[in-house]
């Protein structure tokens, strides 16, 4: 029985989520990843709330540079926000995608911006 790329994502990500919950004071920083866009989102499981979200489609992010480049921008621009929210710590989901690209991009801007995880 072979599983499609989707199929396969779904089942890493499950496998992932038993594992990685967010609190209020330590959330989840959430990635996904489409072919065009790059999203994140910081995430209390326990209330079941976003607390905040940012994506390469906001105002804020600099369109210009490859998708790697872009996503860096994004993991900067959330920590950012999530340091004015007053959240330094996270724990990082990486969604049922491979820590490699623009993944690991995201995540190391975010580190580079000041967020701990």
């Amino acid at each position: 029985m072979s599983l499609s790329k989707s199929e396969r994502r779904q089942r890493i990500k499950f496998r992932i989520r038993k594992i990685v919950s967010g609190t209020a004071t330590k959330p989840r920083l959430s990635v996904f990843r489409s072919n065009k866009e790059i999203y994140a989102q910081l995430i209390d499981d326990v209330n079941g709330v976003t607390l905040l979200a940012v994506s390469s489609r906001d105002k804020g992010v600099n369109l210009t540079g490859t998708n790697v480049e872009i996503a860096t921008e994004v993991g900067k621009l959330v920590a950012e926000k999530a340091l004015k929210a007053g959240i330094d710590t996270v724990t990082f989901d990486r969604g049922g995608y491979l820590y490699h690209g623009r993944i690991k991009s995201l995540a190391e801007g975010a580190r580079a911006a000041g967020l701990k995880f």
